[in-house]
């Protein structure tokens, strides 16, 4: 029973490693993200005056007018949407060889993505950190006990 449960734990400690690991990499890789659409908008600006079609829990939703006269609403939303309401009048800056693709609130860039991933990583650290020590310090005590079922007793004569 204790090989068993010493395997469960060992692949335990791997599955926290793992995920816990992998959130640290997706927020990394938001991070990038963020910044390359930053800079697609930056090499090739243009601004606009949009109106905030609605605001959902997943993307906010809003409809511009380029100055060629076509109307774009950008499938993904706006970038950086914090504290707006629908319906109201936002400055936006976007990248006019693709305003239907990449959209953001003027005057906001990737820097605003710093804290809520940074704190991800730190709250999943937070959490994994603890629970992997714990799960090592059983596998030791595991793995320790077995020993000593293990080693016969020697009678001393």
């Amino acid at each position: 029973m204790t090989v068993r449960r010493e395997r469960a734990r060992r692949i335990g400690w791997f599955a926290v490693l793992g995920v816990a690991s992998l959130l640290t990499v997706m927020c990394v890789s938001l991070l990038f993200a963020a910044i390359r659409n930053d800079n697609a908008i930056e090499s090739h600006l243009g601004t606009a005056t949009a109106t905030v079609e609605s605001v959902n829990f997943d993307r906010t939703i809003i409809q511009f007018q380029s100055p060629d006269g076509i109307v774009h609403s950008p499938a993904n939303g706006v970038l950086y949407p914090s504290g707006l309401m629908a319906g109201q009048l936002v400055a936006i800056e976007y990248d006019v060889t693709n305003p239907d693709r990449t959209a953001r609130v003027a005057g906001r860039t990737a820097t605003l993505t710093l804290l809520p991933l940074g704190t991800t990583i730190l709250f999943t650290w937070l959490v994994a950190g603890p629970l992997m020590w714990w799960l090592r310090r059983l596998i030791k005590r595991d793995r320790a006990a077995r020993a000593a079922a293990e080693v016969p007793e020697v009678p001393v004569a």
